[in-house]
């Protein structure tokens, strides 16, 4: 079979995806399971790669997968808990009553909290959790969506407890036996897959807290220059030091943690320090703008900046003898009574993620326990139908369990009732049924791309060789030394068309490897840009862009906001491919 007809071939998985998700609007559920029969074909006919291997290779995906979604299924679990609980209108009137300069209230909310948010549970909730809230703060929902989208991209690449890189990059792109790690092991002379994985995280936040230093701005900019009465970024400029304050307060502890601690706690910790070091000094009186900026009057908004949801009134606003106006779970607003959080402390509504924090790295740094809980609790299956592979889902280790187990201790420390708990599983169960079938084909379409390279000797197959190798290699060949320019634009366009830096990771990460190698670049930047590019991606991946408007009541105005996205992702794009270019030639040209 000529060399034209297999680029053909092993571009049809992922131009079903971009067809049918970018070009037909199909939701995941049902393009990933088309794009999985596509990759079957597509490596029976040009790979010969049998049915029984496809069939064991789409088994390993699953289980992979399944890992991913006990992660997520936990971190959504806890979210939906504190919002039962009224812990997050707590946390939310604590951010208000600093300042009501909307400006303020975008960098705290924004940039600090959804990128906790996004620390801990990923996978498009910030946007759909901060949203509602700004609505309720009173921001047009629009103008809420916008920001929300845009805040927390450098903590995407770290989402949900490290997945993006622990699960899709350790697990799946270099897992244990393939052409990859015995060359990142052999070549590299990396001691494990996972010490190497953790200096592409390191690269990572390097990338992104360079690149990144302009995002709070930008955050701002982007409301007052679209949605503010006088069209202009001046309002923006007055708050430029408390912009770069809260990087510095963000960035310095980010990269420190991905240094010090690997990928699971960049954006855990960076943003729990930001949130601690910002608050404290914005209530000591430092940094707050003379004036506080807000939208213009109501009526002036156009229609197209408000849908079913009206805003709210702001949280806190005294009446009487009960307070008026605290944002309610679904944005809007509601009473203090209703908000079921009156005898609720600040302190007592950030516990659970406290808990959360230190279980995470109790059970990562101290070794007696971490090997307790990943060799109990296994779910393996070993030589799937007979073949070489292999899979397994460590229950009680996945940051997942611990999760669940903190949601559980919520119900007692926030005095939450049955209703409460019910309505907490219902809609945890509810967002989180989507993402399995759409994941569990997902990554078993990469793992049947991935492992058309023999037909015999799975594990052992040549690094060069299957789908991604050889699309790798034909762009390799395409853009020269200039290559590490676009893996940050790839690994965007994988998030695009597939709602997710875990999956675009899965995706294009061995494609990144195969083309650093093919050039003599930096396979650890490389990817490192590949792993940045996936958070680009995600302020316009259609899932997330729809998930944010629906939970505002804007359904319909996607084409408006991504036009808007398109600003911060065309800066991220090319500086993040500039500082890669530096960090590849000029930095560290002689790492692997």
């Amino acid at each position: 079979m000529s060399e034209h007809t297999l680029v053909l071939l092993a571009l049809l998985p992922l131009a079903t995806i971009a067809v049918l998700m970018v070009g037909l609007y199909q939701p995941a559920t049902r393009t990933m399971p088309i794009a999985w029969a596509v990759a079957a074909i597509a490596a029976f006919v040009g790979w010969q790669m049998s049915p029984t291997l496809i069939a064991a290779a789409s088994i390993r995906g699953a289980l992979t997968a399944t890992r991913i979604l006990v992660i997520v299924f936990g971190a959504i679990l806890l979210l939906y808990t504190l919002k039962q609980s009224g812990a997050f209108e707590v946390i939310n009137a604590g951010f208000s009553s600093i300042s009501d300069d909307r400006r303020v209230q975008v960098i705290l909310l924004v940039f600090l909290m959804g990128s906790f948010i996004e620390g801990a549970a990923g996978f498009g909730t910030p946007a759909a959790i901060v949203g509602p809230l700004l609505v309720g703060l009173g921001f047009p929902p629009l103008a809420a969506v916008v920001v929300a989208l845009t805040g927390n991209i450098l903590a995407i690449t770290f989402g949900a407890v490290g997945t993006p890189l622990i699960i899709g990059l350790r697990d799946v792109v270099f897992a244990e036996g393939t052409g990859a790690s015995q060359q990142v092991l052999q070549q590299g002379g990396f001691e494990s897959v996972g010490a190497y994985v953790a200096q592409i995280g390191v690269w990572a936040a390097l990338i992104h807290a360079i690149v990144g230093i302009a995002i709070p701005f930008i955050g701002v900019a982007m409301m007052t220059r679209f949605f503010g009465e006088e069209r202009s970024i001046k309002p923006a400029l007055e708050v430029l030091p408390l912009c770069l304050f809260a990087w510095a307060s963000f960035a310095i502890p980010y990269v420190a943690t991905a240094y010090f601690l690997g990928p699971t706690f960049p954006a855990l910790l960076g943003a729990m320090v930001g949130l601690l070091v910002v608050t404290t000094t914005l209530r000591a009186g430092y940094f707050l703008p003379d004036d506080e900026w807000d939208f213009g009057p109501q009526e002036q908004w156009p229609d197209h900046w408000i849908g079913s949801i009206e805003p709210g009134e702001g949280v806190g606003t005294t009446t009487g003898d009960s307070r008026e106006g605290t944002v309610a779970a679904d944005g809007g607003t509601a009473t203090f009574e209703e908000s079921h959080s009156q005898d609720m402390s600040l302190g007592m509504a950030w516990l659970p993620y406290l808990l959360v924090a230190a279980l995470l790295v109790v059970t990562r740094v101290v070794s007696p326990i971490q090997e307790l809980l990943s060799t109990n609790g296994v779910l393996l299956w070993s030589n799937i139908l007979g073949t070489p592979f292999s899979e397994g889902v460590e229950l009680f280790y996945l940051p997942g369990s611990l999760f669940v187990l903190v949601a559980v201790i919520t119900y007692a420390l926030h005095g939450m009732d049955t209703d409460g708990i019910k309505a907490s599983w219902s809609e945890a169960l509810r967002n989180i049924a989507p993402a399995v079938v759409a994941l569990w084909f997902a990554v078993a379409t990469v793992m049947i791309m991935q492992r058309t390279g023999s037909a015999v000797v799975l594990e052992a197959a040549p690094i060069n060789s299957g789908m991604l190798g050889l699309l790798s290699e034909i762009t390799a060949n395409g853009t020269g030394q200039m290559f590490p320019f676009f893996s940050g634009f790839i690994g965007a366009f994988g998030a695009f068309i597939a709602g997710s830096n875990t999956v675009s990771d899965i995706l294009f990460g061995l494609f990144q490897f195969q083309a650093a190698q093919q050039i003599g670049a930096p396979t650890q930047i490389v990817v490192a840009a590949q792993a940045v590019g996936g958070a680009i991606g995600n302020l316009i991946a259609i899932h997330n862009v729809v998930a944010a408007l629906t939970v505002v009541g804007l359904i319909g105005e996607e084409g408006r906001v991504i036009r808007l996205e398109l600003i911060p992702v065309l800066y991220y794009g090319v500086f993040t491919g500039i500082l890669t270019l530096i960090l590849a030639y000029v930095v560290a040209p002689a790492a692997f």
